[in-house]
């Protein structure tokens, strides 16, 4: 295996890779029993009612906006510090995304960043669990003035309370903490919000008879009800997915040791502040701050690498970006977002890891920035 540590990656066992060769020698590749099997799963392991298997973490928030309703010309509030997908998910059904300020330290959406952000017309909300870390999701209720609220917990799968929204959505990318290759699911408790997110996952069609809106003249008989795409999880991805779940509180907890061990090692570093994430926190990233009016970003991101030491910046505010730049946005209305993003780099961090990996990521920093201040 090569010594370069990367910021983030999978970690695949042998028990993973006999989970999927049985499912390949099983009678379904896909909309199998393996599927539903990972839904119940993941329903249980946060706590919800039920679970739908989509094939990407965009999905599940496109499927999240669809199941409550998100239609044209409504507006869904989504932090200025996040992935584009957060805010993505809202224009997929034509309506527009609202954006809030964050925490300047933490990168997460406050009650007084979403009050400042209400408007008229407002259907959901969408508060991002950064790097792991909880938004205290009932502390936004009442400035949501009753909004669905719909977690993007992509990066928090178990963090300590997660799911209290109408609906959570979580990702299974190499990068997060369990994996599916590519996959992502919606969970929640209302039985109507899971009839909708399924509807949107399989094309709009539906084949129950309960739910048909002409009488059927036998089983072969389907109706499409809405505008759908194939957002299916197939049953190879599944199989993955209930292997990594069995070892998700083992590498949450690692990930944990890892940042304590960062947190204690970056006290005697000066100029690398760490993001405070709480003790809830499933420590998706580990994001410092640096001053870099004195550093460089780009150049101690090319110097760590030369030492094989990966990097990443997440995020850039989505107001910055050209497309939502077009439509009106703009980042310098976003203080908290700026003051964030301009100082934020994300360290190694996954539970491959050794403590020693970590010393040497600390190292290798303090070095740098020493060098950078002589």
């Amino acid at each position: 295996m090569s010594d370069f540590l990367p910021y983030g990656r999978q970690a695949i066992d042998d028990d993973d890779v006999e989970a999927v060769v049985a499912a390949l020698r099983s009678d379904f590749l896909t909309t199998g029993p393996r599927v539903t099997d990972f839904e119940a799963a993941v329903a249980d392991a946060v706590g919800a009612a039920w679970g739908v298997a989509v094939n990407s973490g965009t999905a599940a928030l496109h499927a999240a906006c669809f199941a409550v309703g998100v239609d044209e010309g409504d507006r869904v509030i989504v932090p200025a510090t996040t992935f584009l997908a957060t805010a993505n998910c809202a224009r997929f059904l034509g309506a527009e995304p609202i954006f809030a300020d964050v925490d300047p330290r933490t990168g997460l959406m406050t009650a007084e960043t979403l009050a400042a952000a209400m408007q008229p017309g407002v259907k959901a909300v969408i508060p991002v669990h950064l790097n792991g870390a909880v938004v205290d999701v009932e502390a936004l209720r009442d400035a949501a003035a009753g909004a669905a609220i719909i977690e993007d917990a992509c990066h928090a799968i178990g963090a300590d309370g997660v799911a209290k929204g109408e609906l959570a959505t979580f990702s299974f990318h190499p990068v997060k903490h369990i994996t599916t290759a590519e996959g992502g699911m919606v969970t929640g408790n209302d039985p109507e919000h899971r009839r909708r997110a399924e509807l949107l996952r399989n094309h709009g069609m539906v084949r129950d008879a309960a739910h048909l809106e002409n009488a059927s003249p036998g089983p072969w008989y389907y109706e499409q009800q809405a505008l759908g795409l194939n957002y299916r999880l197939s049953d190879l991805q599944a199989a993955l997915g209930l292997s990594q779940l069995s070892k998700l509180s083992h590498f949450v907890e690692r990930r944990r040791a890892l940042a304590a061990r960062y947190d204690a090692a970056f006290a005697a570093v000066e100029g690398v502040d760490p993001v405070p994430q709480g003790p809830g926190s499933a420590y998706h990233l580990y994001p410092v701050h640096i001053d870099f009016s004195r550093h460089t970003r780009a150049a101690l991101m090319a110097e760590l690498r030369e030492e094989k030491i990966g990097t990443q910046v997440h995020y850039i505010p989505v107001p910055a970006q050209p497309y939502y730049a077009r439509r009106g946005w703009r980042a310098e209305d976003f203080p908290g977002a700026m003051h964030y993003y301009e100082r934020v780099l994300s360290l190694p961090l996954y539970p491959a890891m050794t403590d020693a990996d970590v010393d040497r990521v600390v190292e290798a920093l303090a070095q740098r920035l020493e060098a950078r201040s002589e």
